[in-house]
């Protein structure tokens, strides 16, 4: 008898971890057919500056012209239209998968747990309206601890949470005893981390701080039953996600998919939750002062938050302009076809 071929990479790593897309890309989604689907603003931004996707981008900024009035100022409509953008890529993602799709809420109210609850609730809405059960959106939210707090009131509503910007075991800690649906470590952001302290160039896989912290954190939830899901996010390399394989999620981007999808080759599961259960782990309570405590002492950890809140702040802006520029074009467009 022939031998059957071996499966690819991805094949495996979809039979013990969900596989889900990290891309704003609409067509790279259709491609890969993942469960689920994650976006942020510079996603969001990056696609929306793809030709492909012009259409969704007129549409929401003639939308919000209409939704806005005749008297609105074109900064008006462009704040209404940035508002309605990541809901509209999160209605044709939704149309493609099976599953959920992330949608964040702006990266400027991180530290702002009333602000963020209210966000949450217009997207929850958006979504509704077009006919979309929350049950099929994951709000993201920044790891802050005024995040993580705007999560829990939303959890205790029946909006499920994907806690984002992910570093340190006291984040994650927090997002569980806050009843997170999801978190979203962040494996590839804390090796720049590493590699630019230490001065080394590469880390093996196995050793890497990143697929470390996700693996640390995975068995603490295991171990001590939490039902909040661990995704790895953020990755650098193949590596990374074959050393996390059997985590709850992956959310990998359109390349990485692409190269796990073309390798043959084979892929042993790494974490499971029997071998999680077996591991002796110091329980930790977190309130505010031992989050504020482990968070001062925790340089990595610190600095990539505030860089990646910072970062989606910029990528928020860029869109901003992007949609001003996009809605002078249309307006100039809509006068020169009127008839005089």
């Amino acid at each position: 008898m022939s031998k059957q071929p071996m499966s690819t990479l991805l094949e495996q790593l979809r039979e013990m971890t969900v596989v889900v897309a990290d891309t704003g890309d609409i067509q790279a989604i259709e491609k890969f057919t993942p469960r689920d689907a994650t976006t942020n603003p510079s996603l969001i931004t990056a696609a929306a500056q793809m030709p492909e996707y012009q259409e969704i981008v007129d549409t929401t900024l003639r939308q919000a012209q209409v939704e806005a009035g005749s008297s609105a100022s074109e900064s008006e409509i462009v704040n209404l239209a940035f508002k309605r953008l990541a809901v509209a890529f999160g209605l044709k993602i939704l149309a493609i998968i099976p599953g959920r799709v992330s949608t964040e809420v702006d990266a400027r109210l991180s530290y702002n747990t009333e602000a963020t609850v209210a966000q949450a609730w217009d997207l929850i809405r958006q979504y509704e309206a077009a006919g979309v059960g929350r049950d099929r959106i994951l709000i993201k939210i920044a790891s802050t601890w005024e995040g993580i707090r705007a999560a829990e009131l939303l959890e205790k509503e029946g909006v499920h949470c994907n806690l984002t910007l992910l570093f340190g075991l006291h984040q994650a800690i927090a997002c569980a005893e806050a009843g997170a649906t999801l978190i979203s470590p962040f494996v590839g952001r804390i090796l720049d981390w590493y590699k630019k302290s230490t001065g080394k160039a590469s880390y093996p896989a196995a050793e890497d701080p990143g697929v470390l912290s996700v693996a640390q954190i995975y068995n603490y939830y295991k171990k001590f039953g939490y039902t909040t899901e661990v995704m790895g996010a953020s990755f650098r390399n193949v590596g990374e996600i074959t050393e996390l394989a059997g985590c709850d999620l992956l959310t990998i981007s359109p390349p990485l998919l692409a190269e796990l999808q073309a390798t043959k080759a084979v892929l042993p599961r790494k974490l499971d939750p029997a071998q999680a259960a077996s591991l002796e782990i110091e329980k930790l309570s977190m309130d505010k002062a031992t989050f504020d405590q482990m968070h001062a002492a925790d340089a990595m950890a610190s600095e990539k938050l505030d860089e990646g809140i910072k970062g989606f702040s910029q990528a928020l802006e860029n869109l901003e302009a992007l949609l001003a520029q996009r809605l002078i074009k249309l307006e100039a467009e809509t006068e020169h076809l009127s008839p005089v």
